[in-house]
């Protein structure tokens, strides 16, 4: 899978596990912060969520030591977390 095809397959699956009312894929800009005020405002509970998604669906362990606010800031950095992690 390519990047860009992460990345769209990444914001499907976000919507999905986090059960997001009222957005769509293709309303998550790749860059936009998915945390705080701006962006999509996922909260702690949501980035719990997230990390087991993540785990599932792509077969990788998120380790406590990796810099969780920076790897999951946008979609790209989780795509770009994600793909630094398989490729180990």
């Amino acid at each position: 899978m390519d990047r860009e095809q992460l990345i769209s397959d990444l914001k499907n699956k976000i919507v999905a596990a986090l059960n997001l009312q009222g957005v769509s894929p293709d309303d998550i800009g790749a860059d936009a912060p998915l945390f705080g005020d701006e962006g999509l405002g996922l909260d702690s509970v949501d980035a719990l969520e997230l990390v087991v998604m993540v785990e599932r669906e792509y077969g990788i362990v998120v380790d406590e030591s990796d810099n969780r606010g920076e790897n999951f800031s946008s979609v790209a950095a989780l795509a770009d977390y994600i793909e630094s992690k398989k490729g180990k």
